[in-house]
Parts: structure tokens; sequence; C-alpha cells
């Protein structure tokens, strides 16, 4: 997160965990079909031992993961086919003869720019110079600070960073805030942890800086990555853990301009700011007040060109896939097969897709909505969230654990979710953005450059909320606490998670549990500390409160029992939002499928009854395999948890579940009543 614009902190998202399914049978509408695919199932595992396998175990028995691929699965395939139905879209820009300065120009030359790697390569790191004089121009520390600064506007890193959202206090306007950054490892984990794997990954990080210094041609690459390596390791020592960024409301600490010097009494905020151009903002929110002091101490203990040799490896390592081929494949030979385990680089074409959903995503969006998205499924997930909202309310009020004071705020809270389905009503303008054919790296810099002044062009007026966080081609939801609006891109409302022509049971577990999922944020650990209205407050009795966290507390002790590796368990509070999030999605998808039901009973399809099909519809979603390096990069820096697990650990603690599938003591999978967490 490089730009003034919020990335995915602020979003709550449904795991993009890599699982997939088989090819969907053919369906005729009238049919009344399951919406499971049969042939995926493993029905010689027992539901209670395993109920992730019992769905799809012949799947993952038959299924080699692509080797572009470091996991995959369900959301893996619909992003591939979503890219092929985007390529589609930008070739005929790209094959058009359109004025300049016009949407297709700019998608058609997007596209080619990042597939010219004949002048990518010819132009060698000539397009980075201009970065690396401003680097070596930094004369003092005071120049050092308005570096920092300008790093936000150009999609390079800096050991802070800052973004835009709206504020947690009053979501009406927006807020700066700071955070801690400038790592080149995932995690700060990565430089700490005291085990092999981590000593084989920081001795290849080491030699892969080396490697990239000498193919760009920069002297001293050895000694360089030492360099790095010490800086970067001193920045992870002082960097929060993740588990503690999770707590918003501890961390929220809004500091006027004025008295910013009172954080880190020796940076250059004034010439920070006004590099930013922020002078018209009262005050910066910082997350991590803590890392800001020692980052004060670090960069005055940190002589100059140790800084100027840090700041050339961020801003190589930032800008590596933006530069020739030879850089792109060392920059993969790590990140892609050292860190993911990732046999091949992706398909030019696919990652020129994704450049172009990053950077002009609204408008390939437009036709990708007129093209793949019928009104009617709109109309329909619609109809479901409501649906969901109701079941969330009758399940709040029959709550045994919470006090009618609490209950009255929650309902409050549920009442104002806004949904948005498919795509944005006000598609974003992207006429301050210039594209050339033969200039990639340039693209991508006027690209970071008109976001940043969209970002600075609305600061002071009232929040956007029309705007998406997601373009509609994207496979994923999310949830935003301060506008507490849950958000559906088109791309995943289709099979396995939403199907028009499947019986409702199988959409309640799949689609109905990604509703769910997202509202559940809303009262998970994080966003259960913001109101109806989007404000960061405390609504709870201290009782209430004390129960929810006893309660949230077991669900942690859950999660951290799986253990894939012998050496690496799951994080249950890192991963306690979105766990959170699978439980209540799961157990109101099943209550809203009931109440839908109105007392009648549901029909048995493929030998299942409706409440085994809502469960399994739920599980089917999360099929998918990773490769052993993705699998502990994921739960090294992901709050999901991996998908298996995900499967397992919600049903486990829903009652009905044991019912449908008759799961007994002896089942691994097992929980007593007294155990099984219930929260929403």
């Amino acid at each position: 997160m490089n730009r003034l614009i919020i990335g995915a902190t602020a979003l709550l998202m449904i795991a993009a965990c890599g699982q997939e399914a088989a090819e969907q049978p053919a369906q005729e509408p009238q049919e009344l079909v399951s919406g499971l695919d049969l042939a995926g199932m493993d029905k010689s595992v027992q539901p209670g031992d395993d109920f992730f396998a019992y769905m799809n175990g012949a799947w993952v028995d038959s299924t080699e993961i692509p080797a572009d691929k470091g996991r995959y699965g369900i959301f893996d395939t619909l992003r591939d086919e979503s890219q092929e139905a985007v390529k589609a879209i930008i070739e005929e820009s790209a094959t058009g003869d359109f004025e300049k300065g016009t949407d297709e120009q700019k998608v058609g030359d997007m596209y080619k720019s990042f597939l010219d790697w004949e002048t990518r390569d010819a132009r060698g790191i000539a397009p980075l110079q201009p970065e690396l004089d401003r680097i070596a121009a930094i004369s003092d520390y005071d120049d050092l600070a308005v570096y920092f600064a300008e790093t936000q506007r150009r999609n390079m890193d800096a050991p802070l960073g800052f973004g835009q959202v709206a504020d947690f206090k009053d979501p009406n306007y927006y807020m700066i805030y700071v955070w801690q950054s400038g790592l080149g490892l995932p995690d700060r984990e990565y430089y700490l942890k005291d085990d092999d794997k981590s000593g084989e990954i920081r001795t290849k990080y080491v030699e892969h800086i080396a490697k990239m210094f000498d193919l760009a041609g920069l002297e001293g690459g050895a000694d360089a990555a030492s360099t790095v390596m010490a800086l970067e390791t001193r920045l992870a020592n002082e960097h929060m853990t993740k588990e503690d960024t999770r707590n918003w409301s501890a961390n929220y600490n809004k500091v006027m301009l004025d008295e910013l010097s009172t954080v880190m009494p020796n940076f250059n905020w004034d010439g920070f700011v006004a590099k930013a151009e922020l002078q018209d903002v009262d005050g910066l929110v910082i997350f991590m007040t803590d890392y800001l002091r020692a980052l004060d101490g670090i960069i005055t203990d940190t002589d100059l060109d140790t800084w100027k040799t840090y700041l050339t490896w961020r801003a190589l390592d930032q800008q590596a896939s933006s530069l020739t081929r030879e850089i792109d494949k060392q920059n993969f030979e790590f990140f892609g097969k050292t860190l993911s385990g990732t046999e091949e680089q992706r398909a030019d074409w696919r990652r020129a897709v994704n450049t172009v959903n990053g950077t002009l995503g609204e408008v390939v969006g437009k036709v990708y909505v007129k093209q793949h998205f019928p009104p009617e499924a709109k109309e329909r997930m619609l109809e479901l969230v409501g649906n969901l909202v109701k079941a969330y309310e009758k399940s709040i009020k029959e709550l045994d654990w919470m006090g009618e004071e609490t209950k009255a705020e929650a309902l409050d809270k549920l009442s104002k979710f806004t949904p948005k389905i498919g795509y944005p009503d006000v598609w974003r303008d992207y006429s301050a953005l210039s594209i050339e054919a033969d200039d990639y790296y340039g693209n991508l810099q006027r690209a970071a450059e008109a976001e940043y002044q969209r970002a600075l062009n609305r600061q002071g007026g009232p929040v956007d909320r029309t705007e998406w966080g997601m373009t509609p081609q994207t496979v994923n939801a999310y949830y935003m606490p301060p506008l507490n609006e849950i958000v559906f891109p088109a791309a995943i409302l289709q099979w396995p998670f939403f199907d028009m022509n499947a019986d409702d049971a199988v959409n309640y577990g799949a689609i109905g549990a990604v509703i769910g999922h997202e509202i559940g944020h809303g009262f998970d650990d994080s966003g259960s500390t913001f109101d109806g209205n989007g404000v960061m407050r405390n609504w709870w009795t201290n009782e209430d409160r004390a129960e929810f966290e006893k309660r949230t507390a077991k669900l942690v002790e859950q999660y951290n029992a799986y253990k894939p590796f012998d050496d690496l368990a799951v994080n249950g509070e890192f991963t306690l939002g979105e766990n959170i999030g699978d439980l209540g999605g799961i157990s109101i998808g099943l209550l809203a499928y009931q109440m839908s039901l109105e007392g009648k009973e549901a029909p048995v399809i493929d030998g299942f009854t409706g409440i085994q099909r809502v469960f399994l519809g739920y599980a089917q979603v999360w099929r998918g395999k990773y490769r052993d390096e993705t699998l502990r990069l994921q739960i090294s820096t992901d709050p999901h948890s991996p998908a298996m697990y995900r499967a397992n650990g919600a049903v486990r603690n829903v009652p009905e579940w044991y019912q449908a599938f008759n799961v007994q003591e002896e089942d691994a999978l097992y929980l007593p009543p007294e155990e099984r967490v219930k929260i929403w």
C-alpha cells in the first residue's frame, strides 16, 4: 500500500484461498438441481472426521496444482475465468485504432505496454534512473524525510506509509493515517524467527538482493545486500506484531500537525507534510505510535549512505516487474519460487490483464457487467441479503448471552448495513490519466500520481459513498467498517457461490454464508468496535463485552490447534476476525435457509436433505489445495485461515451439523456441546 488511498488493511475481505471445483455440470433452468459437484466428494471419509475431505477429497486427490500457482481451487478458477473474460474485452481495445485519450485507447495501450518486452529490455533500468538520482541527491536527514513523503505518490516504499480512508471517529470525512512499512520480506517474523526454515529464507533473500543489484548494473551488490538486511531487521524488531495491528480502537491516535514532533522529535515533519501536500489536514492518525517513536531514533542513528542503499533496494524491489525481463524473472525466482513454491511465472497476458484491472479496472468493469452479470442476479442477491439480515435480526434477539442494551445497539447497526451488489452506481473517471503504448513504467507512475491527486482533491469534502474498493470483475467480497457497507462484486456471483438454477439450500450455504460472513465482520473483534453509523466507539456494556471476549478466546484456542506442519500452526488470534465471520456466515446462512422454508419440508436432492446441502455448499466453496511454501506463507501473513480449516473449523461449532451428519463423540471433529462457540 504505497498510495494515498487505503488498501487492503481497511477491507476485511473474504479469503482469496485458492479453491477449485470440477467443471459445472450442464443444468436446465427448469430442473431442480442441488448445485453440488458430487464427483468431487470422497464418501469414504466420515463427515465428522474431515468434512472438508468428505465434500472435496476426490477433487483434491485427482487435481494437480498448475505450475503457475502456489494454490489452486475455486477462487483461482473463477479468477482465471474472469481474466479470460477481461482479456476478450481488452483485446478489442488493443487491436482497434482509437483516438488518444479515449477509454479504449488507454485500456489497449496499457495492455500492450506490459507485453512490450522488447522496448522494456532495450531501456534497461533507465526508467528507474530518475528515482535513483533522487535518492543519491539526499544530503541530510531533512531531505530523507521529504523523500519518504515522495515515495507515496510513485509506488515506492519507505519505512512509514500513509493513506486515506473514512475517519474512524467521523466517517463522513476522510482522515490521513500513518502506518509501519519498509520491509522486503512479508512480515516481521521472517526476520526474527529462529528456525531453520526462516534462516534459509533470510539467506536466500540476501542472495536475491545481491543478484538484483548486479542485474541492474549497480555496484557492490553483496555489500548492499548485507546492509539492507541489517537495516530491515532493525525495522522489523520495532514493527508492531500483526496480531496487535488488528486492534484498531487501541491504535487510533490522532495527532495535530503542530504536535507531530511529540511522536518523532527529530523528523522533518514540516518538509514531509509539505511534500505530501497535506498542509490542509488538521492532523494525522498515527496507527503504530511506538513504531514511529522507535523509527525516529533509527533514522538519525543510521548514516545516510546506509539509507541510500536501503532506498535504492526498495525502489528496485518495488519496480522489478516494470523493468526488464531479466530483473522480472529474478524477482519471481525469490518471491514466486522461494516464498510460494510456484514453479512458473504466470502467462504474460494474465499479468497484463491484472495491470489493466489495477489501473483502469472500472473502464473494463462497465463492459464486463454488461456481458456477464444479468440484472436478475442483482435482484436475487438483494433478496438474499435481505433474508440474511432478517436471520441476523432473529438470532441477535434470541441470544442468551447478550443483554438488552447491547442488543439494541447491535440491531441498530444491523438495520443500517448498506449492501452493494455487482457494480458501482457511479463509475470512476480516468480522464486525468495518460497512457502510452511504449511506456509501461511511465504508465504505472502516472497511474499512481493520478490516484494520489484524486485522493488529495477529495480530502476536504464528504466521503464518497458511491466508491467501490474492488472492481466488478474481482472474485472477492468485503466489509468496510466506517461505512458499514458490504460489497459483492459481480464476478463472485456465480457457481459455486451463486447458482440461479439451483435449489436454494446450496446458495444459502455458499453465497449466503459469504453474505453472512461479511455482515459478521461488522460484529467481529475489530468491526464490533464501530457502531451503525460507522463511528468507532464502545457500544457494549462491560459485561457483554467480557462475555464476547470469553467466547472468542475459545475460538482462538480451537484454531491454534490446527497444525498442518510440525513446526507451524494456524494463528488463532491473527485469524480471529475471519473465523468469527466464517462461523457467523454458516450459522446465519443456515438460519436464513430454515426461515425461507416457512415451515415446509425441504426436498431431498442427490440423496441429501436441505440442511445437509447447506453445509455441503459451504464446504464446497473452500475446495482447494496448496503447495507447502504457499501454505506457510498464508499462515504467516494472511488473516484468513487455510481453506480446509475454514470448512472444518466453522461447522464443528454448529449444532445442526452434528444432527445432519450424525456426528458422534468418537469422530475427529467432534466438540462437546460446552466447547462449541456460538457468538451470533
